[in-house]
């Protein structure tokens, strides 16, 4: 997958891998994807919440590893 920017919200607890990944998409332009690395467990739904309320796309969740998730989002 093609991604124009990371972040690396790993350590940290909600909300702030959510204020981080609107901040970076907030600086992108519309259709570019985001990565998002988080180790908060409840960045899951957190997340698919975040994706709902704002229209952007989440085009992919996954668990990376025991602890580490990835989420990729795509710029409204």
């Amino acid at each position: 997958m093609n991604v124009d920017k990371e972040v690396d919200a790993s350590g940290l607890s909600c909300p702030l891998p959510i204020l981080r990944a609107k901040k970076a998409l907030s600086e992108m332009a519309a259709g570019q994807v985001l990565r998002v690395q988080a180790t908060d467990p409840g960045s899951v739904k957190d997340f698919e919440a975040f994706a709902r309320q704002t229209g952007n796309e989440l085009l992919k969740s996954e668990a990376v590893g025991e602890s580490t998730f990835e989420f990729f989002l795509r710029r409204k």
